[in-house]
C-alpha cells in the first residue's frame, strides 16, 4: 500500500514528461494533405491499413483519437507508439477556355511532399486505460507558383503573384476509457487543437466584384479599391515561407466520448463523437495587393485574421467480427457535419495605415457519410496483412471550388502489413491511395476563368509500438 503513491507519481512524471516530446513533435511537424476533405483518412498504420476503421476494433492508442474507448482493448498494460505520415500529391487545374494547365509542385519551402508526425503512450491502471499522443488530424496544400494562368488578373495582366496554400491541424489528445463490465467500455477525452494557414490567392476584379454585388464585401478600404483608375484583381498573401511556419495560427479545443460493446467473443460494435471545434481566430500578419492596369500593384501591409474556421463534429458506428483465429474484418459508417463550419471562409483586414475590409468566401460543405471497410489476416506469430476500402460523400460544391483548395478525394484503397520484432514491439506499415477525382467549377465567384481540378495522391504511414 505504501508503494502506490510513488507509484502514482512516477506515472504523472511520465506523462509529463510525453506531454513535453509530444508539443515537440507537433512543433516541428509539415503539413499533411488530408483526403477526407481537411481530415485524414485513419490513424496509426493498423487504422490506415483497413481503411481507417477504429470505432469498435483496437487499433493501438491512436484509437483515442476516433473512439477512446477502444483503449481498454488494448492486451498489454503500456504502449508507446511513434511514426510518420508521408503524402504525395498529384493536383492538376486546367482552365477549360484557353486549355492551360498548371500542375501543383514543391516551388517553396511550404509544401509538399507532406509529413505528418504520430505520437502516444498509453497506460492501464487497473479497470482505466490512459492515453496521451499528437497526431497530425489533416490538412492541405498547394503551390502552383507565380506564373500560370492562375496569376493572371482581369485583362491578361500578368500580375507575378503567387497562388498556394498549406493548412495544418494538429491534435494533442488526453484521453480515458473505463472496462465497466467484461462487455462494456466506455471512454472519453479532450484534445488540444492547433491549426495554421499559409495562403496565397489572387481573384480577379469581377470575382470582386461579384463578391461585392452579394453583400460578401464591406469595410473602408472598399471605396479606395473602387477608387483606383483601373482595378484588374486585389491578392491576399498570408505566407511565411518556411518549412514550419504559417501566417495566421491559433489555439482552441475539442472532445470526444465513445464506447465499445461485445455481443459476443467475436462479435464487437462501437460508437463514438468529437465535438466541433472550438478554435480562436487565426491570427497573424499578411499583405493586400491590389493589382491597377495603370498604377500597377499597390501592397498594403497589415493584419489579418481567419475568424471561426473550425473543423467539423464527427459521428462514428462501427462493428468488429473475428471470423475465425486468423481473420478478422471490421466495418465504419461517419456522418461529418461539414455545413456546420465550412459555409463561408471570413476574411477580415486591418491595414497598418488604417482602413479595413472584410470579405467572406463562400464555399458551402454539404455534410458527409463515409464507409470503411477493414480486413486484417494474421499469417503466423510474427506477420499480419491488412487491407481495407473507404468511400465518401462530396462534401464540396463545384459552383464554390478554389483551385488552391482541392479538397475532393472521396475513394480510397489501402494495404499494409504488422510484423512482430518481438512479443513487445512490432512495426506497422500503411500505404493508402486516393484515386483521382476531377470537378468543374464555371465561373464566379471562386474563379474567374472555368476550371478543372484534378487530384490523386498516396500516403505512406510508419509506426513502431513498444507493449510493456
Amino acid at each position: 500500500m505504501k508503494a502506490e503513491p510513488r507509484k502514482r507519481q512516477h506515472t504523472g512524471r511520465r506523462a509529463m514528461k510525453l506531454a513535453a516530446v509530444a508539443l515537440a513533435v507537433a512543433a516541428t511537424a509539415g503539413a499533411a494533405h488530408a483526403t477526407d476533405v481537411f481530415r485524414l483518412e485513419g490513424f496509426g498504420a493498423v487504422s490506415r491499413a483497413m481503411g481507417g476503421v477504429a470505432t469498435a476494433y483496437d487499433v493501438g492508442p491512436a484509437g483515442m483519437m476516433t473512439n477512446p474507448a477502444t483503449l481498454s482493448l488494448m492486451s498489454a498494460d503500456h504502449a508507446a507508439m511513434v511514426g510518420l505520415d508521408l503524402v504525395t500529391t498529384d493536383i492538376d487545374v486546367r482552365n477549360r477556355d484557353s486549355g492551360e494547365s498548371v500542375h501543383s509542385h514543391d516551388h517553396g519551402s511550404n509544401r509538399g511532399p507532406y509529413y505528418a508526425p504520430q505520437l502516444a503512450y498509453a497506460q492501464r491502471l487497473g479497470d482505466w486505460t490512459l492515453g496521451l499522443g499528437a497526431f497530425a488530424q489533416g490538412g492541405l496544400g498547394t503551390e502552383f507558383g507565380r506564373h500560370s494562368f492562375l496569376s493572371r488578373a482581369n485583362g491578361g495582366l500578368d500580375t507575378g503573384l503567387e497562388n498556394s496554400s498549406r493548412l495544418l491541424v494538429l491534435n494533442i489528445p488526453l484521453a480515458a476509457s473505463f472496462r465497466v463490465s467484461d462487455a462494456l467500455t466506455v471512454g472519453g477525452g479532450v484534445d488540444a487543437v492547433w491549426q495554421g494557414l499559409n495562403l496565397d490567392l489572387l481573384q480577379g476584379a469581377d470575382q470582386v466584384g461579384s463578391l461585392i454585388g452579394a453583400g460578401r464585401v464591406s469595410g473602408s478600404l472598399l471605396p479606395v479599391l473602387g477608387g483606383l483608375p483601373d482595378l484588374r484583381g486585389a491578392h491576399f498573401s498570408l505566407t511565411r515561407n518556411a518549412p514550419l511556419a504559417s501566417g495566421v495560427n491559433a489555439w482552441g479545443y475539442t472532445a470526444r466520448v465513445g464506447m465499445t460493446y461485445a455481443l459476443s467473443a467475436d462479435t464487437r460494435i462501437g460508437a463514438a463523437y468529437t465535438a466541433r471545434s472550438q478554435m480562436s481566430d487565426m491570427d497573424g500578419r499578411a499583405t493586400l495587393t491590389a493589382v491597377d492596369g495603370v498604377a500597377g500593384k499597390i501592397p498594403l501591409q497589415g493584419r489579418l485574421r481567419i475568424r471561426d474556421f473550425q473543423m467539423p463534429a464527427v459521428l462514428n458506428l462501427g462493428l468488429s467480427q473475428r471470423v475465425n483465429e486468423q481473420l478478422t474484418v471490421a466495418a465504419d459508417v461517419s456522418r461529418v457535419f461539414w455545413s456546420d463550419t465550412m459555409k463561408d471562409i471570413k476574411v477580415g483586414f486591418v491595414a497598418d495605415g488604417g482602413g479595413e475590409l472584410n470579405v467572406r468566401l463562400p464555399q458551402d460543405y454539404r455534410d458527409q457519410t463515409i464507409l470503411a471497410l477493414g480486413a486484417a489476416w494474421q499469417v503466423d506469430s510474427h506477420w499480419t496483412l491488412r487491407g481495407g476500402l473507404r468511400l465518401a460523400q462530396q462534401a464540396l460544391r463545384s459552383s464554390t471550388l478554389f483551385a488552391v483548395i482541392p479538397a475532393i478525394p472521396r475513394k480510397h484503397l489501402s494495404a499494409g502489413f504488422g510484423y512482430a520484432l518481438s512479443p513487445a514491439s512490432s512495426v506497422d506499415f500503411a500505404w493508402s491511395h486516393a484515386f483521382q477525382e476531377s470537378m468543374d467549377n464555371a465561373g464566379l465567384p471562386n474563379t474567374s476563368a472555368p476550371i478543372r481540378v484534378s487530384h490523386a495522391q498516396d500516403n505512406a504511414t510508419l509506426v513502431y509500438t513498444y507493449r510493456f
